[in-house]
């Protein structure tokens, strides 16, 4: 039985990913999608791929007519709007902290919290005169922990979090429930093109991190856009009809700490080291 019976969905970022992933499991559980992205090409795809209950839309999620168009076309295609998957980020400004410029500052919280707070605000009236949906964004685990990502990447998913908490308050009063994912290390092209690499570049180099990424977890393997997939398919359905305000982590127990493992080793040193054990 599908999980998401004729609902309707708006996935920004949705043409590669975990925004494609995330599209193509709502579809095949039943839920009509809308795909929001700048990646024209890779989205229309997707869209054609699917059939009569996807579509394309372009949408640059830090400029407000873009997400408010986006929203309003979701709701002229398939006549209302279930749920708004906030998705659409990148690995934005790095470097040191005095090398930060603020253009790239600027930039980077344009896209990972205003883009957040557009999809939030234009979803609100829609769903509030529905009398309900579902509001996800994709935070990370570097918003709740330090050194999974750069300075502004960090400073911006914690604020999306704790943003999702804030609006949970107002907006679960109409019945609207606001929730946010914390990936952990998850194998997408978002790596490298943080590193500098062309889109295809990125692409290609996705399985070999999934070698790279499957060690640095306490479960050994990479996580895959489809893990973050079935998250957001949880909290767009029913059956998380009492959660709110939740940052819903999916690392594999990477921010647990050190894997059991790794203690028992350094333990063991250290006992070495004090002349407790022989060596």
């Amino acid at each position: 039985m599908s999980r998401l019976p004729n609902k309707v969905a708006l996935v920004t970022g949705g043409g590669s990913g975990i925004g494609e992933a995330t599209v193509r499991l709502f579809v095949a559980e039943g839920a009509s999608v809308v795909i929001a992205d700048i990646q024209d090409e890779r989205g229309r795809r997707v869209a054609e791929e699917l059939g009569a209950r996807a579509a394309y839309v372009h949408a640059d999620v830090s400029r407000e007519p873009d997400v408010q168009a986006a929203v309003a076309d979701t709701v002229r295609r398939f006549g209302r709007l279930d749920c708004i998957f906030n998705n659409a980020g990148y690995g934005g400004v790095g470097g040191r902290i005095e090398e930060t410029s603020i253009a790239g500052f600027d930039e980077t919280m344009g896209v990972l919290v205003r883009g957040v707070l557009l999809g939030m605000k234009h979803a609100a009236p829609v769903m509030k005169r529905q009398g309900g949906g579902s509001i996800i964004s994709t935070a990370s685990v570097a918003g709740l922990r330090t050194g999974f990502g750069p300075h502004v990447y960090s400073a911006a998913k914690a604020a999306v979090i704790h943003l999702t908490r804030t609006v949970a308050t107002e907006l679960g009063e109409h019945g609207i429930r606001v929730n946010c994912i914390c990936p952990g290390a998850i194998a997408t092209p978002i790596f490298g093109k943080g590193l500098g690499m062309s889109v295809e570049q990125a692409d290609e180099i996705v399985p070999l991190l999934k070698g790279v990424l499957q060690n640095i977890q306490p479960i050994k393997r990479s996580g895959l856009p489809e893990d973050i997939a079935q998250a957001a398919l949880w909290l767009a359905s029913d059956e998380s009809s009492f959660v709110n305000g939740h940052a819903l982590v999916v690392d594999g127990g990477l921010v647990g700490g050190r894997s059991w493992s790794e203690s028992q080793f350094r333990r063991a040193a250290l006992r070495q080291a004090l002349g407790l054990d022989p060596a």
